[in-house]
Order: structure tokens, then C-alpha cells, then sequence
């Protein structure tokens, strides 16, 4: 985080480990002050997700509400949401009348040092620990952004998948066949304003490589070129972005997510989740900020010959229209 050293907090983080306790719990406080902006920007600059979640400010509101008829107006009752009712529960359906009320809950971190390394100003260590500290937030927030999709994804109850290709095996055909089911079954007619349409498909490093082992008879050779010098691959079917996510595969995380905790099942013959994407509005998945990082020096870590911060913010996540969010399985 501080790339380029800094004489004043480099005399600050030294002062962290002063011999005299009134100096250093002051230089403490001083500190976590100098932290909490750019931690905050780390956190909250932009949307989470690469662009699925977007961050609201909603610090000076009591309640956060969402009005469907903004969204959609005369079809509020094809509206389904899901949100997290609070810290490490299980995503639930909450629509009151025409608007879904999104509650917040906090989600806290800590983390510490050995003081020594504070007398030294010695920042690789101490800037490892605040990149710990701040990825346990952004850890939080993603999983809990995921688990929404899951859970408004299996809402559904359909899974689209390619019923000619073999377990494991991602093609083209699949994308095509989530492209009709999200247009089919979003609402509206051809001419009504933001149609469904598949924007974004996630899935995992496997599927990743099976779009680089595709052959001739898959695609042309222009392509096949383009997928082998390309460091990220292929990046978009059809139109459709492509992402790849560690935590989905057969085995990881998200995957035993669905499967055990939401008690999602998947086709036969299939091994793995794909979750595709409506972005084409950014009407349905929004993540409202009740109060943004807050960090404070603990001081009573002193007495271990220790420094640390600790802090906690309040947020929500929703799924605002479960049909922005389609589950398929390779």
C-alpha cells in the first residue's frame, strides 16, 4: 500500500514503538488516522466484483429501501429479490409489496505486529499486514456478493446445460443456450426497454482451458490463434464477457457453497457451476453502505510488545430482480 516511502509516517510508525507509552499509543492513533483513508479507497473505490456489485452510499439514511417501481415501473410483481438478513446467514427472499427493504449488518477485522518492526519503520512487514487486514474485508464482502447470486440463481429452479457435451466440458453451445433462456425469460417483449440479455458468464479455470484446447472443428483458425497468444485467452463469446473465478470448479469453494448450503443439485452427468450475468442495467445488484470503515488503534496490545489496528463497517447485499441471474452447469 505505501509503495514510496514517506519521511513523516516513517517517523510516525517508528513512534508506534516508543519507550514511552503516553508518545507511543498517541503515534498509534496517529497512524491508524494516516490508514483509514487509503484502506477505504482500497475497499470502496469502484464497484465490487469487477463491476457485478454497485456501492451506495446510503450513510445518512436510516432505512435502505428500493422502490421497485423505479426499476420497472407496472412490474413490480415479476420482482423477486434476495438479500443476507445479517452476518453469516444464508441469503434469503425478502419482497414487501412494491419495495424490498435491504438490511445491513457490520462486518469487523483486527490485525497486529511485533512492535520491533514498528521501531525500525520496517513497512514490509507492516504493509503486509494491512493488506491482510483490509483482504479480509474485501473477502467478506465478495463471498457474501457470491452467495446472493447463488442463492437468486437457484431461486429459479432451472439450470441450463449442454445436454450433448461431456461432464465437465464447457462449449459454445451452452452460451448460446443461456443466451435464449435469459432473453425468453427476463419479462417484456422485443421492444421493451432493457430487454434480458447475457452479458457475463463466470466459470472456473477448467472451463478456461477447455476454450484453449478447443480444435478446428470447435472454431476457426483465426480464433484458435487468438486464443493461444492471448495471456488471458479468449475473452468474450458471442458477445458474452467471459470471467473465471477460482472458487467455482467441481470441489471449490462456491461450488460446495451451493451444493451443502444452499442444497442445490446439479444435472447428471454435470460436475460444474457456470453463473451467467445481466448487466446490460445496473438495476438489480446493489450493495448499500451504512457506515464505511471505521479503524481504530488497540492500545492494549502494548503490554505484548505488540501493535494493531482493528475496525468494522456496515453494509448490505442485494439481488434486486433474480432474473438478471442465470445458473448453468458442464
Amino acid at each position: 500500500m505505501f509503495k514510496k516511502r514517506n519521511p513523516v509516517l516513517d517517523k510516525v510508525l517508528a513512534a508506534t514503538a516508543d519507550l514511552n507509552y503516553t508518545v507511543a499509543t498517541e503515534a498509534q492513533h496517529e497512524f491508524v488516522k494516516a490508514l483509514e483513508l487509503p484502506l477505504r479507497k482500497g475497499m470502496m473505490s469502484g464497484d465490487i466484483l469487477g463491476g457485478i456489485f454497485e456501492m451506495q452510499d446510503y450513510t445518512n439514511v436510516r432505512h435502505v429501501e428500493y422502490p421497485l417501481d423505479f426499476l420497472s415501473p407496472g412490474s413490480e410483481k415479476d420482482f423477486t429479490a434476495y438479500v443476507i438478513p445479517n452476518c453469516g446467514y444464508i441469503p434469503q427472499n425478502t419482497v414487501q409489496g412494491d419495495f424490498v427493504t435491504v438490511p445491513t449488518y457490520l462486518v469487523g477485522n483486527s490485525i497486529d505486529w511485533c512492535l520491533k518492526y514498528a521501531r525500525d519503520a520496517n513497512w514490509n512487514i507492516v504493509d503486509r499486514a494491512i493488506e491482510v487486514f483490509r483482504d479480509g474485508f474485501v473477502k467478506k464482502i465478495n463471498d457474501d456478493a457470491v452467495h446472493t447470486l447463488l442463492a437468486a440463481g437457484l431461486d429459479r429452479n432451472v439450470i441450463v446445460y449442454d445436454s450433448a457435451a461431456a461432464a465437465g466440458q464447457f462449449t459454445k453451445r451452452l452460451v448460446s443456450l443461456l443466451q435464449v433462456f435469459m432473453r425468453r425469460n427476463s419479462g417484456g417483449n422485443s421492444a421493451s426497454t432493457g430487454r434480458g440479455n447475457l452479458t457475463d458468464l463466470i466459470i472456473s479455470p477448467e472451463a478456461m482451458e477447455d476454450i484453449r484446447n478447443w480444435n478446428i472443428d470447435q472454431v476457426d483458425e483465426t480464433t484458435r490463434r487468438q486464443i493461444f497468444v492471448a495471456p488471458e485467452g479468449l475473452t468474450s463469446i458471442f458477445g458474452v464477457r467471459l470471467r473465471s473465478w477460482d472458487e467455482l470448479g467441481e470441489g471449490q469453494e462456491y461450488q460446495l457453497y451451493y451444493d451443502d448450503i444452499l442444497g442445490g443439485s446439479l444435472p447428471p452427468n454435470k460436475v460444474e457451476l457456470v453463473i451467467g450475468l445481466d448487466l446490460s442495467r445496473n438495476d438489480s445488484f446493489v450493495m448499500p453502505v451504512r457506515q464505511e470503515l471505521q479503524m481504530f488503534a488497540d492500545t492494549n496490545l502494548h503490554r505484548q510488545m505488540k501493535a494493531g489496528v482493528y475496525g468494522w463497517m456496515e453494509l448490505g447485499v442485494a439481488a434486486l430482480d433474480i432474473r438478471r441471474v442465470l445458473l448453468g452447469a458442464i
